[in-house]
């Protein structure tokens, strides 16, 4: 007989085997949870206790003077000081190409000729055009001549008797020679207005010949021979024949910022790194500044302003570097220079609010929510110190105020020192290769010390 589930007298049902085994097993994982628990929480607090013992890692520098350069960046482009872009003033077909881009030119020598089959016949028809006037000059010069004859003729006539001229007679022959003398001015300005179209038609001609305006290096040359060029229109420019660029003055033509253009005077000096030779360093002088922005706001699209960007233009010191125009350029403009600086790693330079500042520095300072400054160094433990820093070279601020020689101060990492407050402990880093340095801390030989 089976037995019943239920026990005699109270009517509740009994667990199963199955179940007292799964109800085992859950407390067995409960119990083996709260002791990985437990074990964490005792290894994280093991872990901030001893943190706290050895202080907050961080590295720290002396401070020392340097010579201290603070530059303004910006990036431009090679350009030549002198460039001539050559189109073309007739419309023909290139005939004979005499030069080939890269070569060095002198003024006055040809570099191409178009065909000059159209412009020579017009020439030719000018020029004729020019005789048939001259002709009908002459001629008109030989009216006038009779005229003069026939009316001097007259007058003698009526001089010696009225009877055999009359006066009607005269005033015909004095019209005839008004009428020539008219004839003949016409005559004139039709062979000055002849002598006008052969000009042209000559200057037409001469333009089928393209001489050099200028000595320097064909940096462009956008033709070939059998190819046609075109003159410009007022819709439609005109075929870019070839450029001419004197590369005996270098100029670096860079983009500066609204906010730095201001730094910048005439004559500062610049390093200069052209991305074609890495390897090499040029130098040079800033030439030019550029009075308004290479795009105004008036002339930017959009609703939302674009960079204001002005042109400075830096003339290369003489090289033997062979450069080409349009070559990437970077420059590193001199503003400011300082010798034997007190400086401060630019790392090491925060900020925090005045309120967390403590009273003799917040009464010796402005009134500004925020104190710029660094953390000294002393015994082991961080000072807030207030400093006022000068020109920013690059790694390094000059310190106007606060700070002095030997002092030792945070120099990183940036998140700790963002992190660390007054009086905190701290633990000196020091990296490998440095062992042994004396830092002002009291770290020697080894890779932490702990205070």
């Amino acid at each position: 007989p089976r037995h019943s589930n239920k026990s005699r007298g109270t009517g509740r049902c009994l667990p199963t085997l199955s179940e007292l085994k799964q109800i085992m097993a859950n407390r067995s994982k409960l119990i083996i949870g709260l002791v990985i628990i437990t074990v964490l929480g005792s290894a994280t607090a093991l872990a901030v206790t001893r943190g706290r013992q050895s202080g907050i890692e961080v590295r720290t520098e002396m401070i020392e003077t340097r010579d201290l350069v603070q530059f303004v960046t910006a990036s431009g482009n090679i350009r030549a000081r002198r460039t001539v872009d050559i189109s073309s003033d007739v419309s023909a077909r290139v005939s004979q190409l005499l030069i080939e881009e890269g070569d060095d030119v002198v003024a006055g020598q040809t570099l191409l000729r178009l065909e000059p089959d159209q412009y020579q016949a017009a020439f030719s028809r000018a020029e004729a055009q020019l005789a048939q006037s001259q002709a009908q000059e002459g001629q008109q010069r030989a009216n006038l001549t009779q005229a003069t004859r026939d009316q001097d003729r007259l007058v003698q006539l009526r001089a010696r008797d009225s009877i055999l001229v009359s006066r009607q007679q005269l005033d015909d022959a004095r019209t005839r020679v008004e009428v020539q003398t008219q004839l003949l001015e016409a005559a004139r300005y039709g062979v000055s207005q002849a002598q006008a179209g052969v000009d042209e038609a000559q200057d037409r001609l001469s333009k089928t010949i393209f001489s050099a305006p200028m000595p320097g290096k064909v940096t462009r040359l956008n033709v070939e021979e059998g190819e046609t060029v075109i003159i410009g229109t007022m819709n439609n420019p005109g075929s870019l024949v070839l450029t001419i660029s004197d590369l005996s003055l270098i100029e670096v033509v860079v983009q500066v910022d609204e906010t730095e253009v201001s730094m910048i005077s005439l004559g500062d000096r610049a390093s200069i790194r052209i991305d074609a030779f890495p390897d090499q360093e040029f130098s040079g002088q800033v030439t030019e500044i550029g009075n308004s922005a290479i795009t105004p706001p008036s002339q930017q699209q959009g609703n939302q302003q674009a960079a204001i960007d002005f042109e400075v233009v830096l003339t290369l010191d003489e090289t033997e570097v062979p450069l080409r125009p349009d070559l990437s350029a970077t420059a590193d403009i001199i503003v400011e220079s300082r010798a034997d600086a007190v400086s401060v790693p630019i790392i090491a330079l925060t900020v925090r609010d005045a309120a967390e500042v403590s009273d003799s520095l917040s009464q010796s300072g402005s009134d500004d929510d925020d104190v710029e400054g660094v953390f000294l160094v002393q015994d082991g433990l961080v000072y807030f110190q207030r400093v006022q820093a000068g020109i920013a070279g690059q790694e390094y601020f000059e310190v106007l105020s606060g700070l002095s020689t030997r002092d030792v101060v945070v120099s990183g990492p940036y998140q700790r020192i963002r992190e660390l407050r007054d009086g905190d402990a701290i633990s000196v880093i020091v990296e490998e290769g440095e062992e042994g340095q004396n830092d002002g801390s009291g770290s020697q030989n080894g890779i932490r010390i702990r205070f």
